[in-house]
């Protein structure tokens, strides 16, 4: 079932990475070719590839490609950091895998230095696996939050066009059903790029799941009217005290779920967990374009010279919040103290 979002290209193919571009599904399953790090930075600000688990995969095959290439791997690193600023996976990514590089390229037996490339490549591949079995742990410890019959909302898109294995919250999702637990899948149409009705729909309708898709605007009165047992999302980022950026149009739906005494759940690796930021308050937010507000598919909406307000994230606060789902655990309450088990200093 699982989806390739990304694949790395050997010689003579490549050294390139392919990715499957989803700004063109569900209409079209079209696969888009870098050979070099800009043309990745620029597939990672248009969306052909995102979310935060694949974001770091990408980031840590983006540095492999600039050092198999004889590139600057160092500025290769900081550039693919700085495609996305809120996704803290793509920097973490880049990092192990420029750590990687520069550890092989400084040993001193020069067989080793000559492999630096290839000591990169590992890592993208070592990353990659990890996520893997990181989503199968994430599905099978946050079963035990999901009631029989579940009516679960999700909001974006968090399966396997965004991971190495089948999602995080979706992962979850399709575990649920798996498990005969599912009655329904709420799903978000997740404004403005619509990432639910074009990307999570593709990937359940893909899976059989049941699911509805919905106006991101009514899952107020379906919450009011029963309909929601659970709400499970993802996450770009994680700070230190448990706040949560997500895909903007999160927060209002923890603040509905709060209301409406329904669980909200999110569903993210330790790598999502950024530990040297202390809240919310002190994430960078992306700013999209206005044409993604002011436009849709090419066709003017607004009238000419109307400016937008478009983030592509905002922040749930921990006490909002019923329980993250980790690989390595649940967190439940979600408090800071809890969150510092987690952490690799401790």
């Amino acid at each position: 079932m699982s989806i390739v979002a990304l694949r790395w290209l050997d010689p003579p193919a490549g050294p390139a990475i392919e990715l499957l571009d989803q700004t063109r599904l569900p209409v079209s399953e079209t696969a888009l070719t870098c050979t070099t790090v800009p043309s990745l930075v620029d597939a990672i600000r248009r969306l052909v590839v995102r979310g935060a688990p694949l974001l770091g995969i990408a980031g840590a095959y983006g540095v492999a490609l600039a050092a198999a290439r004889g590139d600057d791997v160092t500025a290769a690193a900081q550039a693919l950091a700085q495609a996305r600023p809120t996704a803290v996976n793509l920097g973490w990514g880049a990092r192990r895998a420029l750590g990687a590089y520069l550890r092989a390229a400084a040993d001193p037996d020069q067989e080793v230095q000559r492999g630096a490339a290839r000591a990169a490549l590992r890592e993208a591949r070592s990353i990659a696996d990890a996520d893997e079995q990181a989503c199968a742990q994430m599905a099978e410890l946050g079963l035990a939050l999901v009631p029989a019959g579940a009516r679960i909302l999700t909001h974006c898109n968090t399966g396997s066009l965004v991971t190495a294995g089948e999602g995080t919250a979706f992962g979850l999702v399709l575990a649920a059903h798996r498990a005969g637990l599912l009655t329904m899948c709420w799903i978000d149409e997740t404004r403005p790029l619509l990432q639910g009705s074009r990307l999570t729909a593709y990937e359940a309708g893909r899976a059989g799941l049941p699911h509805k898709v919905l106006a991101d605007s009514a899952a107020a009165s379906l919450m009011a009217a029963g309909q929601v047992d659970l709400v499970v999302v993802g996450a770009d980022r994680i700070t230190a005290d448990g706040s949560v950026a997500n895909k903007v149009g999160t927060y209002g739906l923890a603040v509905l779920a709060r209301h409406h005494q329904v669980p909200f759940v999110v569903v993210a690796p330790v790598s999502t967990i950024d530990f040297g930021t202390a809240d919310g308050a002190s994430i960078p937010i992306e700013q999209r374009p206005p044409e993604e507000i002011t436009h849709l598919a090419g066709q003017r909406l607004a009238p000419a010279g109307s400016d937008a307000y478009n983030p592509a994230f905002d922040v749930t606060p921990p006490g909002l919040i019923t329980a993250i789902v980790t690989e390595s655990g649940v967190i439940q309450p979600v408090t800071r103290g809890n969150l510092r088990v987690l952490s690799p200093e401790t």
